[in-house]
């Protein structure tokens, strides 16, 4: 599980921050539990509908229960948050 204001701060850090290992090691510090990934936006499958839009990047959440990750939007059973970039052509 991971609560709004958590995610609130995941993404302002995120806005003044660049996607890359150094900002991924300061979330995974921050939020110990909780699994962080980059990719880029058109990597995301194509009707996935991000948890939340930002200029040069969207947010996704990943369920891993079971064994399997999926996407969510669903905080209450989210166990990690994908930062996606997103690269204007």
């Amino acid at each position: 599980m991971i609560n709004q204001a958590q995610l609130d701060e995941v993404i302002r850090t995120v806005e003044q921050a660049s996607l890359d290992e150094t900002l991924l090691t300061r979330l995974r510090a921050a939020y110990p539990g909780v699994h962080f990934n980059t990719c880029m936006d058109d990597d995301v499958s194509v009707n996935a509908k991000p948890y939340a839009e930002r200029a040069g990047f969207n947010v996704y959440l990943v369920n891993s229960a079971n064994h399997c990750s999926t996407l969510t939007n669903d905080p209450d059973i989210a166990s990690g948050v994908v930062l996606a970039e997103i690269i204007e052509d």
